[in-house]
């Protein structure tokens, strides 16, 4: 089962790449917000996106090149795993026959190395603190 953080993890990155969220009902466009993360966490408008793809009076939402919805992916029915093309995130059923593949399947330019890939936040704070411990052990040899 993919946790609901997975799945918020995967809508971030493929947001980071330009995709939409499509509403169902609506037949609204959700842009992607234009801060998906700020430091050591996602933005406070990507968690404003994030809770109105997710709750239930918006309806069905799914991103732009699949076909399963944001619903059906927080069910245990659906796992997140890397793409074995371009190593982002992919939804991949447990049961049953998947229609579709990733959704860089219509990304021309994808995967391209020579562009930063989309990441989660990061919290500085930990690799700065191994940073001053290896400095502060380094202290002691000499």
């Amino acid at each position: 089962m993919a946790s609901p953080n997975y799945v918020k993890q995967y809508i971030a990155y493929w947001l980071q790449l330009g995709k939409r969220v499509f509403v169902g009902n609506a037949g609204e466009i959700l842009l992607p917000p234009r801060s998906i993360i700020k430091g050591d966490r996602y933005s406070q408008e990507f968690e404003k996106y994030w809770q109105k793809i997710i709750s239930p009076e918006i309806g069905e939402c799914y991103l732009e090149g699949t076909r399963e919805t944001i619903q059906d992916l927080l069910s245990p029915n659906w796992d997140i795993l890397p793409c074995a093309r371009c190593q982002m995130p992919v939804a991949l059923i447990h049961r049953g026959i998947q229609l579709n593949s990733c959704p860089c399947s219509d990304l021309g330019n994808w995967p391209n190395t020579e562009l930063p890939k989309p990441r989660s936040p990061i919290d500085n704070s930990i690799h700065l603190k191994k940073i001053c411990f290896r400095l502060n052990k380094s202290d002691f040899i000499q």
